[in-house]
C-alpha cells in the first residue's frame, strides 16, 4: 500500500460530508486517536464520515489511490487496528445516533455509537441491547466479534440480538443484511468481525432490564485466593436465569466510594454478581457467598443499569498502554484455580487484571452453527488476561505477565484462540483456532465474494478463500 502523505485530498473533501483530515490540519490529533495509549499511528487522510454515503465514497477514494484502510468506530481495541500509518482512517465517531422503538422493541444503533450512547437511549425506555462491560467501548466491534457482557446469561451475546445491519461493502455498495437479505453476509457479520465491511447501521432486538438493577461487589484477598476462587466456582451454577456475573482474578480494588479507603489497590479477588429483579431475590442469591467466606469487603446496593455497565471503566481508562491475550476454559478445575492464584500476585500495574466471562444461560439456547461466533455454544469461561500501564516500561513488564499466564492455561484450554475480541495479536494460527476449520472454511468462502482483495484486513483477518 502506498505510504506518502503527499495525496490531494480535495476530491475526498468534495466528495463527503463531514470533514478531512490531513496530518497538518487541526482536529488531526484528535480524529486519530484511539483508546490504547501504546499506540501511536499517522495516517495519510482521515475521513470523518457523517454518513453512509460518506463512507462508501471515502472507500471509493482509498480504492483508486491505492491506501489501507482502517475503521475508527469506538476506538476501544487493544489492538489498535481503528488507526494505521500511511493510509485512510475512516472514522465513523459522529454517526452515534441511537433511535429506539419501544413499541417495537427494537434499537437502530450509528456505526460509531459506544455502548454509553446505546445504554442512555435505550434506559429511557427501560430497555436494554446485550453489550459489553466498558461504556465507551464502540457497538461496532464489539457486536462483530461476539459482545459479551453483563446480560449474556439473560438475553445471549450482542450478535445474538442483531436482527439488521447496514453495510458498506469494499467497492462501495451499501446493501442490508439480514435474515432474509443477504443471509450469508449477515451470518458473517454475527462473530465474523470487521471482515466483510463497514457496518454503518445495527438494529437490535432490546429487553427490559432495568433502569435500576442490584449489584453485590465482592473482594477477597491474594491469600484467600484459592478459597474464593472455589467458592465462585461453586456459586456460579446456582445462579438465577435473570442474573450477571464477572469474576475479576487479581484485580486491584478500585478507588472509589465503595470501597473502604484502606483498601484501594489492594490486589485480590473479586466476584460481582448483578440481578435483574427485587432487592429480596438478589439478597436471597447472593447470601451463600457471605456465609461462606467472609470478604474483605463487599458492596450490595441498587444502582442504574448505566452505572453496572460502567462500573468497570476506571479499570480501562482512556489512554492507558495495554495488551491482552484470552482463551477459553470448559472448566473452572483445581488446576486453572491454582495458575490463576499463582500468577495473581506476579503483575505490576494496578489496573491489570484477569477478567473472567461466564457464557451460559441464554447464551447456550442459540446453535453452534447459526452464527459465525469463534467459540463453542457450551457453557464455559472465557478468560481475558489484560495488561493496562501507565507507561512503556510497566507494560512490558506485564506484557510478559499476561504471555507467562496465558502459556500456563493453554493445556487447560477449550479453545486456545479464545475471543476474537481479546487478541491483541491476533496471528492467522489464533483466529483459525478461535473459529475452528469448518467454520473458518465458510467465513473465508463469504470473505471471497465480499472482500475478494482482503481491504478490511485490520481485524482478526480471514483471508478470502
Amino acid at each position: 500500500m502506498t505510504q506518502t502523505m503527499s495525496f490531494d485530498f480535495r476530491a475526498l473533501r468534495s466528495a463527503i460530508g463531514g470533514p478531512v483530515f490531513a496530518p497538518d490540519d487541526a482536529g488531526y490529533d484528535h480524529a486519530r486517536a484511539i483508546w490504547n495509549g501504546a499506540i501511536d499511528r499517522r495516517p495519510a487522510v482521515i475521513a470523518q464520515c457523517l454518513s453512509t454515503e460518506d463512507v462508501a465514497a471515502a472507500l471509493a477514494f482509498a480504492r483508486e489511490n491505492d491506501l489501507e484502510v482502517a475503521v475508527r468506530g469506538g476506538a476501544h481495541a487493544y489492538s489498535g487496528t481503528a488507526v494505521c500509518d500511511g493510509g485512510l482512517m475512516i472514522n465513523l465517531g459522529v454517526m452515534s445516533r441511537v433511535v429506539v422503538d419501544p413499541m417495537a422493541g427494537r434499537a437502530v444503533v450509528g456505526g460509531g455509537a459506544t455502548m454509553a450512547d446505546m445504554d442512555a437511549a435505550t434506559q429511557a425506555y427501560g430497555l436494554a441491547v446485550p453489550g459489553g462491560v466498558i461504556s465507551d467501548t464502540g457497538v461496532g466491534g464489539l457486536t462483530l466479534g461476539g459482545g459479551m457482557g453483563w446480560l449474556t446469561r439473560v438475553a445471549g451475546l450482542s450478535i445474538d440480538n442483531l436482527v439488521s445491519a447496514q453495510v458498506v461493502l469494499a467497492d462501495s455498495r451499501i446493501v442490508r443484511a439480514s435474515g432474509s437479505e443477504n443471509p450469508d453476509l449477515f451470518w458473517a457479520l454475527r462473530g465474523g468481525g470487521g471482515n466483510f465491511g463497514i457496518v454503518t447501521e445495527f438494529e437490535y432486538r432490546t429487553h427490559r432490564i432495568g433502569p435500576e438493577v442490584h449489584v453485590g461487589f465482592f473482594f477477597w484477598p491474594l491469600t484467600d485466593g484459592d478459597a474464593a476462587l472455589h467458592l465462585i466456582r461453586a456459586f456460579i451454577p446456582t445462579m438465577p436465569p435473570r442474573s450477571g456475573v464477572l469474576v475479576g482474578v487479581a484485580l486491584s480494588a478500585p478507588p472509589e466510594p465503595f470501597v473502604p479507603e484502606q483498601y484501594h489497590f489492594v490486589p485480590g479477588h473479586a466476584l460481582i454478581v448483578a440481578g435483574y429483579g427485587t432487592a429480596e431475590e438478589h439478597a436471597e442469591m447472593v447470601a451463600p457467598i457471605r456465609s461462606a467466606l467472609a470478604p474483605l469487603f463487599e458492596f450490595i446496593a441498587p444502582i442504574p443499569f448505566t452505572g453496572l455497565q460502567s462500573m468497570l471503566d476506571v479499570a480501562a481508562p482512556w489512554g492507558i498502554h495495554g495488551y491482552e491475550k484470552a482463551l477459553d476454559l470448559d472448566d473452572f478445575s483445581d488446576e486453572v484455580i491454582a495458575i490463576l492464584t499463582d500468577q495473581a500476585g506476579k503483575k505490576t500495574s494496578p489496573l491489570s487484571f484477569m477478567p473472567i466471562f461466564v457464557l451460559d444461560g441464554a447464551f447456550t439456547a442459540v446453535g453452534e452453527e447459526d452464527t459465525a461466533f469463534g467459540g463453542a455454544r457450551s457453557a464455559h469461561y472465557v478468560c481475558n488476561i489484560e495488561a493496562a500501564a501507565p507507561d512503556a516500561e510497566i507494560l512490558a513488564a506485564d506484557r510478559a505477565w499476561v504471555r507467562s499466564t496465558w502459556e500456563a492455561l493453554c493445556p487447560f484450554a477449550s479453545n486456545q484462540g479464545g475471543y476474537v475480541n481479546f487478541m491483541a495479536e491476533a496471528g492467522e494460527d489464533r483466529v483459525r483456532a478461535s473459529y475452528g476449520p469448518a467454520k473458518y472454511a465458510k467465513l473465508a468462502d463469504i470473505k471471497t465474494e465480499y472482500d475478494p482483495e482482503n481491504v478490511f484486513h485490520r481485524n482478526a483477518n480471514i483471508k478470502p478463500g
